[in-house]
């Protein structure tokens, strides 16, 4: 078994498109009437992001983020982890928890996209 997709509701889709892309994510083109789009396949689970309308259609209730992170990203090395933190920043995003060197190996800092879902980015230390 394994996790073949992560997914999370956002109220402006292009807004969170531009917040993924951020993080490295790429995306194809989508109209403005869409309410789903998927990130370009790449190593790993695939990023999808559906409309918080939608959402609420399929669930019967509005999507609500969780204090926790919705999922994670491993960087290549620590500086990456700090230059994506900064661009999130630079971009009037939320850096929920600053870079640090975690005791379990890792560079790790916690960022929030603009609905609020939380995303973990690591790197193992040393790399």
């Amino acid at each position: 078994m394994e996790i073949s997709a992560v997914g999370v509701a956002a109220t402006d889709l292009r807004r969170a498109v531009a917040f993924y892309e951020l993080l490295g994510f790429r995306f194809p083109p989508f109209g403005d009437d869409e309410e789903h789009v998927e990130a370009e396949a790449g190593p790993g689970a695939q990023l999808m992001i559906d409309g918080a309308a939608m959402m609420t259609g399929l669930l019967g209730e509005p999507p609500r983020p969780g204090n926790l992170a919705v999922f994670a990203t491993r960087l290549t090395t620590p500086a990456e982890v700090d230059a994506v933190a900064g661009r999130v920043r630079a971009a009037g995003h939320a850096v929920v928890t600053e870079p640090w060197d975690a005791p379990w190996g890792q560079r790790y800092a916690t960022v929030a996209d603009p609905d609020g879902h939380r995303i973990d980015l690591y790197a193992p230390l040393g790399s």
